[in-house]
């Protein structure tokens, strides 16, 4: 594997930052000790690279396996399909949501039964539905009257889930109901074309939208999505047994747990325990394992002192590595560095490294030579950098 690294770094952070620690998730003043000791090890290059904690993605499933053990994760390739990051997940025993044909041969070739894997895209091209046929992927979701006729003639022995709008997407950074997801009137025809078709409705879909706040966005969509569970028994259509949750969970403890316990109350409000024994829940959690498990390191090439202030270009930007990273919260970060002055900022003495306050969601660490940018997420555009560390 080649590895991007510069030569050395001068000192350890002022003090060990606190957005992992906090979360029992890792330790951050190792983690980056253990780059540094990378970095002195490997020839040096002022090109960018990834550092991947596999540990910390062992670690994230442990969380999630503690929190909502009732519930499979099927994980969101679209979100970071990098190989070393999905064997980890294969090996902890996670199933995975792929949106495409490429994503389903990638999670195969990994050793995963088809019966592992769910074809989330509601909207499916013809051919990529045959190919699903063909490979054994018989899980998928629709939420319109022309996806059903596609299914009934390429894959017709495709079981279906449902997907319904979240009657509540507030809170959410990627709202996804303008583009995905069946209105509560277009839930009953779509129930009725599916079994006209002779297609077999397994269960039920929603997503809250990605990165989420509103906790209870998850108990109105449950409420939903019984409805749907009630609409088809009236029907006399065979017993819906699935319920795929979506995604939204972030990695951030105190944001998963309130998750975590919104989701198990409003499955125990809306299922009966009989209900509940035949029910099986699954989720498409992206963000919750790629989210901190990926650390950029990049160069800094140029500095600027204007005033007080020292002005900082790195070999990274919104138009690679950070296009999908919100900027907002980057930029918030970067204010930061004003504290790199001869001037005392929040107890921060002057420093040849810096690493931002614990309330900022991500963290930056800076040295002369090196700056580390904690959870750039939705790495799936990372053309301009292509060099990864791993490690355990």
């Amino acid at each position: 594997m080649e590895s991007w690294n510069v030569k050395s770094l001068e000192a350890l952070p002022s003090a060990p930052d606190q957005v992992v620690t906090n979360n029992k998730l890792g330790d951050d003043e190792y983690f980056i000790q253990k780059i540094i000791s990378m970095i002195k090890k490997l020839q040096p290059s002022e090109e960018a690279f990834y550092v991947l904690d596999l540990g910390l993605v062992s670690n994230l499933m442990d969380t999630w396996k503690h929190n909502l053990p009732m519930v499979q994760p099927f994980y969101a390739v679209k979100c970071n399909p990098h190989p070393n990051l999905l064997a980890t997940l294969v090996a902890q025993g996670s199933s995975f949501d792929c949106a495409n044909p490429s994503e389903i041969e990638s999670i195969l070739a990994l050793g995963v039964s088809p019966d592992h894997i769910i074809y989330a895209n509601p909207c499916k091209a013809s051919s990529h539905i045959k190919y699903a046929a063909e490979v054994g992927v018989n899980l998928t979701t629709y939420d319109s009257v022309g996806e059903i006729e596609k299914i009934r003639k390429w894959h017709p022995k495709c079981s279906l889930l449902i997907r319904i709008k979240a009657p509540d997407e507030s809170g959410c950074n990627w709202p996804l109901g303008s583009k995905f997801g069946a209105l509560p009137e277009e839930v009953s025809p779509l129930l009725q074309a599916a079994q006209t078709a002779g297609l077999r409705v397994a269960g039920v879909s929603f997503h809250v939208g990605g990165e989420s706040y509103n906790f209870q966005a998850y108990k109105t969509a449950l409420e939903a999505a019984k409805a749907v569970f009630q609409e088809a028994a009236k029907l006399s259509m065979p017993p819906l047994h699935v319920l795929d949750i979506g995604g939204g969970f972030m990695s951030k403890p105190s944001s998963f747990e309130a998750a975590a316990a919104a989701v198990k109350t409003s499955v125990e409000t809306y299922f009966s325990e009989e209900e509940r024994r035949s029910l099986t829940v699954i989720a498409e959690p992206g963000r919750f394992f790629a989210e901190i498990a990926f650390t950029l390191v990049t160069n800094i090439i140029g500095k600027r002192v204007r005033g007080e202030d020292r002005q900082y270009w790195i070999n990274e930007g919104f138009y690679g590595s950070m296009m999908l990273a919100d900027p907002k919260t980057l930029l918030k970060s970067c204010i930061a560095l004003k504290c790199m002055s001869n001037k005392v900022c929040d107890g921060i003495e002057k420093n040849p490294v810096l690493m931002v306050s614990e309330e900022l969601p991500a963290v930056l660490a800076l040295t002369g030579r090196l700056c580390l940018v904690r959870r750039v997420i939705r790495l799936t555009r990372c053309w301009r950098v292509t060099s990864y560390q791993n490690w355990r």
